[in-house]
């Protein structure tokens, strides 16, 4: 018989967690052929008779496919704890960029291990992780969090399942639905940015909103961008490279910046922004002289957008006072990164080029088409979009800085009073 009982002093309950009970449990045995000769399957520990009975129905009708493999019984009996630890180490290191890995290790850490990293992976059903999203939301954890969790869980047990380590991925059949919690804000229309732009004149804001609010830059790309990469003469400035995911939190000298998410990319200084770029330029330039006169040091890291003293600002910094000044301001709160897709639905709602807009922001067509809220089938797309040259981004960026702002229209000039018989509805002056 393939499913047999035996008597054991501490059994584990239906989370995986011992209960320090004697008790029945339940193993399945398999005999079964293979190209390589006959070999045997077994799976241990089944807390009821009615699991161990299904199990070996589904591995009898896997066993028979000549083709199937199944898990690697060894590996299978590492610890979720185990797995995920050493899974995070080499997937995070060549999949997954620092912040994304940083924030997987994280939630493996605080919200993962706690609860379930002491189960055997090969034993963890979805009710166990099912139970672990339960405890999450009972915690205190908001929707989107514990959906992040259920992420991290889907795509490492997806892994574990192509290794062979176990036999199908538990993250898939949960039953938790997890939907969103709370909309979505809005991002900011056109007059809304010139309520914050009129506000952030003149303070460390300034370039900033300029660079987040009017060209869509991620938050890292703006700390990062230098000098170096910005050509006044042609009037253009290149984003190939942004500031370091992890930055030492006294550092003053960034020897070196990380690559950008996306492919360097060109873009063009219009005539509403090139007076921002002339007076950070002039700005910097009077703060250097000033602390050398001084005697204080500057710290020269040729960035556009920095400290008084030329050190850098630190990311999280900028994100948790971005909220502050929101409420002071009075605005509807937004994220810093939000100003990104504040700027692309305002140079899209005023041109409805959504490829040159992909382009402006270094997206896909696929992402854009995601921010944008609009449906990703590119068959649409003509031929004179495969190349987004300088003078199209100029373009659309032109009528978006634009509409922030407006020319003064010019004065009417005044014609001479034409002599003519004053009208009964004209009132005397």
């Amino acid at each position: 018989m393939a499913v047999s009982s035996r008597q054991v002093q501490n059994r584990r309950d239906g989370n995986g967690v011992l209960t320090g009970k004697s008790g029945t449990v339940y193993d399945v045995n398999i005999k079964y052929n293979s190209p390589e000769g006959k070999k045997t399957y077994s799976k241990k520990g089944f807390a009821t008779k009615k699991e161990a009975t299904q199990h070996e129905a589904e591995m009898k009708a896997k066993l028979q496919n000549s083709a199937y493999i199944p898990a690697v019984s060894a590996q299978g009996k590492q610890t979720v704890k185990e797995y995920l630890e050493g899974w995070i180490e080499v997937h995070g290191k060549s999949n997954l960029r620092p912040s994304t890995a940083e924030g997987y290790r994280c939630n493996i850490k605080n919200h993962i291990i706690p609860y379930i990293g002491h189960v055997q992976l090969n034993q963890l059903s979805p009710a166990m992780i099912d139970n672990l999203f339960q405890q999450l939301l009972d915690k205190g954890l908001s929707n989107s969090s514990v959906r992040y969790v259920q992420r991290i869980l889907s795509v490492a047990f997806e892994h574990a399942r192509k290794y062979h380590y176990v036999e199908t991925n538990p993250a898939r059949d949960v039953i938790t639905k997890l939907g969103k919690q709370g909309e979505t804000p809005d991002p900011y229309t056109v007059e809304q940015v010139q309520h914050l732009m009129s506000n952030v004149i003149g303070t460390e804001w300034e370039m900033m909103v300029v660079l987040g609010g009017l060209y869509g830059l991620r938050r890292n790309e703006i700390l990062g961008l230098r000098w170096q990469n910005v050509d006044m003469d042609k009037g253009t400035f290149a984003i190939s490279e942004q500031l370091p995911f992890k930055v030492p939190v006294n550092a003053t000298i960034i020897t070196e910046m990380a690559p950008t998410k996306s492919n360097g990319r060109a873009l063009p200084i219009t005539d509403v922004t090139r007076l921002y770029f002339e007076c950070q330029l002039a700005l910097q330039a009077e703060q250097k002289k000033l602390l050398s006169m001084a005697g204080q040091p500057y710290y020269d890291n040729n960035l556009v957008v920095a400290k008084p003293n030329g050190v850098p600002f630190r990311a999280d910094r900028v994100s948790n006072n971005w909220g502050r000044l929101l409420r002071e301001l009075e605005l509807p709160h937004i994220r810093f990164h939000d100003l990104r897709h504040t700027a692309a639905t305002n140079m899209h709602q005023l041109t409805g080029d959504f490829y040159t807009v992909g382009e402006i922001l270094g997206h896909t067509l696929k992402g854009i088409g995601m921010t944008l809220g609009i449906s990703n089938s590119l068959e649409a797309v003509t031929a004179r979009y495969v190349d987004v040259r300088l003078e199209r981004k100029k373009e659309v960026l032109n009528a978006y800085h634009k509409a922030v702002f407006p020319e003064k229209p010019e004065p009417a000039k005044e014609k001479p009073a034409k002599q003519s018989k004053k009208k009964s509805s004209e009132m005397e002056l």
